[in-house]
């Protein structure tokens, strides 16, 4: 069997297409599929995903962190989600062929050389870091830019990689291997952001919530909205109804609407099937039941 692993790199720019459109090109042009990317002007933020064989995912990751370093200035950054840096985190995912363990050394060579190459500050986190406080991708990311800027001098904070000081324009990025996540968000029909954060809190692993959930509340300017904006980390223990669900009940605390929701990037068939099953109050649905499974069987 050939080896793949899926990259699902995250960078700071959701508002120029044009350059988003200039990083997908330089890790294509390493030999990967291409298989989605998306972008966000209210997170201003863009999600790249492509596959490959390992050798040629190492080299795109590195061209698209080259070309989103020379592109994107963290100084004149602004947007809802959390970041650290132009490329803001790189995992890598193993799906055929390929264990955890080969894409943690992937995801420190990759650090090793962004580091040595482009002289960006390099953290590790999930599966591939060296320090256990520093596995949750949250935790690396306290303070954001701005925060990262006046600390990443103190040795509880220096990087894995490279310099202890932020690369003056790229600033940060934080490399890893991780499984499969759906990042799925659930928009509000209120624009009070106390509600959105308190939703977030009630829904997420560390505060009690629910396992597998990462979540935050998110502004949506434009919509004069907000979102409660959550990563599902592992879609078969903590499936996507479920996070819906307790969204739902929450927001009807706050007498507030459900108003829409928005999966992020790729997300496995099977994570929909499971939610479809549920809507459906189904009694013996499979997924050999789906007319696209049995033709690609």
């Amino acid at each position: 069997m050939s080896k793949l692993v899926e990259c699902v790199p995250n960078f700071s720019e959701g508002r120029r297409p044009e350059v988003v459109r200039a990083i997908v090109a330089a890790g294509e042009k390493c030999g990967v599929k291409i298989l989605d990317w998306t972008m966000d002007g209210d997170h201003n933020r863009s999600v790249v995903t492509f596959a490959g064989e390992p050798e040629a995912v190492l080299e795109a990751a590195l061209a698209m962190i080259r070309e989103a370093a020379a592109r994107i200035n963290m100084e004149e950054h602004r947007g809802a989600h959390p970041r650290i840096g132009a490329a803001d985190v790189v995992p890598f995912i193993p799906i055929g062929g390929v264990t955890m363990a080969e894409c943690v050394a992937l995801a420190r060579r990759l650090g090793e050389r962004v580091a040595r190459e482009l002289e960006i500050p390099v953290y590790l986190y999930e599966e591939a870091a060296t320090r256990p406080e520093r596995r949750n991708l949250a935790d690396v990311r306290r303070g954001e830019y701005e925060g990262l800027k006046e600390e990443i001098s103190r040795p509880e904070r220096r990087p894995d990689f490279g310099p202890a000081r932020m690369h003056p324009t790229a600033g940060a990025v934080v490399i890893g291997a991780r499984k499969p996540l759906i990042a799925f968000n659930v928009n509000l029909g209120t624009d009070n952001m106390a509600v959105a954060r308190a939703i977030a809190r009630a829904l997420r692993a560390k505060d009690g919530g629910l396992t597998f959930v990462k979540a935050l509340g998110v502004e949506l300017k434009d919509r004069h909205q907000v979102q409660v904006s959550m990563n599902l980390v592992d879609y078969e223990r903590t499936p996507i109804y479920r996070a819906l669900e307790l969204v739902r009940l929450e927001a009807a605390r706050y007498g507030v609407p459900v108003v829409g929701t928005e999966i992020v990037g790729l997300v496995p068939l099977d994570a929909l099937l499971g939610s479809l099953e549920y809507y459906l109050q189904s009694e013996s649905f499979s997924r050999d039941q789906v007319l696209e499974v049995k033709l690609n069987a």
